[in-house]
């Protein structure tokens, strides 16, 4: 019998259409298309193509800004246009959407309890979110969430999943209690490796007994300062959409293990085996692959701190300057539990890079605003290229790195069009 194919399946099948045709025009056909001489064109690296010439569908999301990016309605995923993440604390009507199941309908939060249990707990412990408050200190930290899937439409083959561009990331200030308090207060056994979570959505299938999602991080990352049990974001109750009335938030490593709605936190003594925690969801080959080789499950291993990224968020990509104008250049970069410590920008295909300002974290986990100006030697079309370097000297490749059979942690440089007219 035959089935509807999903949003996702749809929009899979058209970029793949799209980029087929496309990677086969000659630069000068892509000028045509863009309507001006590709400046550098003859450095554009082989395969990729002018970012200017990409679409975007932009359904409004009620409560969401108007220009967010609807991937996906059901389970509903949307991403955010690199310009509104301007700001540097994310606004919540501009924050990415990643779900997996349906949320829950939640009118009041008076009741909600988070259970504490596993077999690494001292005593299975129950607490209310009023006991959460109450109990324990409030802390408030920016912390960077990105989806493990940011940057999945440039991989190619291409891989399958929401085709996410670069807007799945976001470092709102996140307001909560810190989960090494609550572990602590309820006593954990020495043998912990792991923490798991539970939410109250509910799987695709309606189905009361499948969890959508129930991932986790090692204890090690539970037990730091920055993990907190959060029930408000910028200041505000946490939107239905984001997590009301509780949820986890582990900044630097993927939004996955941030769970949403969480109603309960199980102490393991083996890696958590919740749902999206085996088979290859969020795991990436422990070698390099070649593109679209099968890679056997035990060659694979789980995601943790998410790599060096940067984005440019002001101007927006296309803008249009007239020759001889300076142009202010700003951005974000971010290297999971990590630091960056050098932000390029280049506007000929990465074959010349000038350094840029860079402000240090407002806290651990945070992203790093940083600026430059830069001035366009004649008319023509150009790309800004941004390019961050860890603490650890590891820096974006320029184009899409290794690739991976699910399509996970795309950290190339991120690129805007820019018009000299």
């Amino acid at each position: 019998m035959k089935t509807d194919r999903s949003n996702t399946e749809k929009q899979f099948d058209a970029h793949a259409s799209r980029r087929g045709f496309l990677k086969n025009a000659s630069i000068a056909t892509l000028g045509m298309i863009l309507g001006a001489e590709i400046v550098f064109g003859n450095k554009l690296p082989k395969g990729l193509l002018p970012i200017a010439i990409t679409g975007d569908q932009n359904p409004v999301i009620p409560g969401k800004h108007s220009e967010l990016i609807t991937l996906n309605d059901r389970p509903l995923n949307v991403e955010t246009p690199a310009h509104l993440l301007d700001p540097d604390i994310t606004p919540t009507d501009v924050f990415f959407i990643r779900n997996n199941g349906l949320p829950p309908e939640i009118t009041d939060a008076s009741s909600w309890m988070l259970e504490i249990a596993g077999e690494s707990v001292i005593k299975k412990t129950s607490l209310s979110l009023r006991e959460l408050k109450s109990k324990f200190k409030h802390y408030s930290y920016q912390l960077t969430l990105e989806c493990a899937g940011n940057g999945r439409n440039e991989f190619d083959p291409p891989a399958k999943g929401n085709q996410w561009k670069v807007g799945a990331v976001g470092c709102p200030l996140w307001t909560g209690v810190r989960l090494k308090d609550v572990l602590n207060h309820v006593g954990i056994k020495g043998d912990a490796v792991y923490i798991g979570y539970y939410g109250k959505d509910t799987h695709l299938s309606g189905d009361p007994g499948m969890s959508p999602i129930s991932r986790g991080v090692p204890i090690s990352k539970a037990m730091e300062d920055e993990s907190l049990i959060a029930w408000a974001i910028n200041g505000e109750d946490l939107p239905a959409m984001h997590g009301y009335p509780l949820r986890l938030v582990f900044g630097g490593w993927p939004a996955s293990t941030c769970g949403k709605w969480l109603s309960k936190i199980v102490v393991r003594n083996v890696v958590h085996d919740g749902a999206k925690m085996g088979d290859y969801s969020y795991r990436v080959p422990k070698r390099p692959v070649a593109p679209g080789e099968m890679v056997a499950y035990d060659d694979m291993k789980i995601i943790e701190s998410m790599p060096v990224k940067s984005l440019v968020t002001n101007p927006k990509t296309g803008a249009m300057i007239k020759k001889g104008t300076i142009l202010n250049i700003r951005g974000k970069a971010w290297a999971g539990d990590n630091s960056v410590k050098r932000i390029q920008v280049s506007i000929d295909f990465g074959s010349t890079w000038q350094n840029c300002n860079l402000k240090d974290p407002v806290n651990r986990l945070a992203w790093q605003p940083w600026s430059t100006r830069i001035e366009f030697p004649k008319k023509g079309y150009y790309e800004v290229w941004a390019k961050a370097t860890d603490d650890e000297g590891r820096s974006q490749p320029m184009v899409v790195p290794g690739w991976n059979p699910k399509g996970y942690l795309n950290n190339a440089c991120h690129r805007i069009a820019v018009k000299v007219i």
